[in-house]
């Protein structure tokens, strides 16, 4: 069958490699459909031309994926208008983490045909087989779909147990040369840089964390390795950023991964999602010897009532003693906190204030986002069991406008004395944030004319 996969804009300069889109043409392609790319993402196409593409072009099914953020939702809505005004509109599926806790809700929304809920390389394909052979979609496990104004929800599928067996990204149907070109901390003028999944899932369950599918499934060393290697031989890339939710899953796990990286030679930078209970100074030195130059932590809050309540299994005492570690290593951290989760307040907000500019090492501007209570979430069940949310229409069309505006309040505060309370930290934190930054820039000029540096290439911001 001819699939087309749409990757929306979201208006990034260089957007990230849609790795979601890319396993599914993989799997796809090795099941001997053609896939063909649509990079709104790349070109800022207009919804109206992937409409024209629709009429002048020919495909049997249609696949866009989104995760659960306020402009995904919207821009979902504005390209399904655009393929279902098409001439000769496709059997259009959607799928992602967005629609897959609400499918019902997703199908109404968008007027497609059918949900892939959770992970999609196999229900894809089968999907495509029911489609291709008359079979009733009934059969199909892992998929919603519409029939007689009903939606019905299928039994999930169960996860794949051997992610290894996942095809690599279909990286040769996308523009790479463009998706290289992110930037992420410590990454060069002449880096290129790619993300890379070292696994599925987290073995963790954060109250506010919408991700459905239990437990953590890892890749092994080999086939990582594999792909890097890959993207340094047919891309150049220099610089991976581990894009799935926890590589640092044990102490165990990311020694044995840094062990391998180490014998393989593969010489590349690379980030990584990590927790705060395995920064040890030891695993950290085999981090950085191994080409770690940056760890991004969920920290979340700094009060252990706030902690308990949203099940982070963290502590303000683990938190800091981690965070210095880290520092010590000389890898760079990223911090990472919500506001307004159950039990927070002025006082605990004013705490992560006071952690965030005491650690702060000036690698990435931070501030402090509302917590949102995710479709998936457990905090999203709560907000409809406690009447803070009425349902998933009520989150998207209502209460999640943006993000880092108040979608359900938790707190004790009024709305109004909730974004005060933004606005002050993050006031701090961005003042903070541009006096680092012009101490820095000032010391570069001193070291221009005062000591002739030679090596000054211009004052630059990128």
């Amino acid at each position: 069958m001819k699939v087309l996969l749409v990757v929306y804009d979201n208006d990034s300069y260089i957007h990230w490699f849609p790795q979601g889109l890319a396993y599914i043409a993989a799997a796809l392609r090795q099941s001997g459909h053609d896939v063909t790319v649509y990079s709104q993402d790349k070109h800022h196409y207009p919804d109206a031309h992937l409409t024209k593409y629709l009429d002048k072009n020919t495909f049997d099914v249609v696949g866009v994926g989104v995760i659960a953020g306020y402009y995904q939702y919207r821009k979902l809505l504005q390209i399904s208008q655009a393929i279902n005004k098409s001439k000769h509109r496709p059997f259009y599926v959607i799928g992602g983490h967005g629609p897959s806790p609400e499918p019902a809700f997703f199908l109404h929304k968008t007027g497609a045909d059918a949900v892939v809920i959770g992970e999609g390389e196999l229900t894809v394909i089968e999907l495509l087989k029911a489609i291709e052979n008359g079979k009733p979609l009934r059969s199909v496990k892992g998929i919603a779909f519409s029939e007689n104004g009903r939606t019905i929800v299928n039994d999930r599928r169960p996860l794949i147990e051997d992610i290894d067996t996942i095809p690599f990204p279909a990286y040769d149907l996308f523009p790479v040369d463009y998706y290289r070109l992110l930037r992420v901390p410590y990454a060069t003028n002449s880096d290129f840089v790619m993300p890379v999944l070292s696994g599925r899932g987290c073995p963790f369950k954060c109250t506010f964390c919408y991700r459905m599918d239990e437990g953590f499934r890892m890749r092994s060393n080999e086939a990582i390795i594999e792909e890097i290697t890959l993207l340094k031989r047919k891309y150049d890339v220099s610089f991976v950023t581990f894009s799935d939710e926890l590589l640092m899953s044990s102490v165990e796990r990311t020694a044995s991964l840094c062990e391998d990286f180490i014998k393989a030679e593969l010489n590349v930078k690379w980030d990584c999602n990590g927790r705060l209970n395995y920064a040890k100074p030891e695993l950290l030195a085999l981090m950085k010897k191994a080409g770690c130059v940056f760890i991004n932590y969920g920290i979340e809050a700094m009060d252990d009532d706030v902690l308990r309540k949203m099940k982070k299994g963290l502590t303000t005492g683990l938190i800091v003693r981690g965070i210095e570690a880290t520092l010590d290593s000389g890898i760079s951290p990223g911090f990472n906190i919500i506001f307004g989760n159950i039990g927070d307040n002025k006082t605990t907000l004013d705490k992560a204030v006071d952690f965030l500019l005491k650690y702060d090492d000036g690698a990435q501007m931070r501030t402090i986002r509302p917590v949102t209570p995710y479709p998936g979430s457990a905090l999203y069940y709560s907000a409809i069991k406690t009447g803070l949310l009425e349902d998933c229409e009520d989150f998207y069309e209502n209460k999640h406008t943006n993000s880092d505006l108040l979608a359900v309040n938790f707190t004790t505060l009024t709305d109004e004395q909730f974004h005060q309370c933004l606005l002050d930290a993050n006031t701090s934190l961005i003042t903070n944030y541009f006096k680092n930054k012009l101490h820095s820039v000032t010391e570069q000029a001193a070291r221009l004319y005062l000591e002739k540096d030679s090596s000054f290439r211009g004052f630059r911001q990128s």
